[in-house]
């Protein structure tokens, strides 16, 4: 493995009763985290709001949450699904850190 692999998680802020959640956001921070510790910085996450003009190009179809692992749709709609995270990612040859 020499270069890193980027997972771009695509979300947006939900407006409820009790305002304004950003849900996803959270969601995202808690995905890299997991994701980190399995695989070091072999992973590159990134969270983008929906309508950032960093927002990597979200295909038509798309539901959120959109999860693209080096360019391409892994997860569109549902939830972040760890494990559905690091068979791509290992299917990618990103090896897993050793315990600590």
């Amino acid at each position: 493995m020499t270069h890193t692999i980027r997972v771009q998680i695509v979300g947006t802020p939900v407006a409820c009763a009790d305002g304004v959640k950003d849900a996803w956001r959270d969601l995202a921070a808690w995905t890299a985290d997991q994701l980190n510790q399995r695989y070091g910085q072999a992973v590159d996450v990134r969270y983008y709001d929906l309508f950032d003009p960093g927002c990597p190009p979200v295909p038509a179809d798309a539901r959120l949450p959109l999860v693209l692992v080096d360019g391409d749709v892994v997860i569109n709609g549902g939830k972040l699904s760890i494990p559905t995270l690091c068979r791509r990612l290992e299917s990618l040859g990103v090896a897993r850190q050793s315990p600590a």
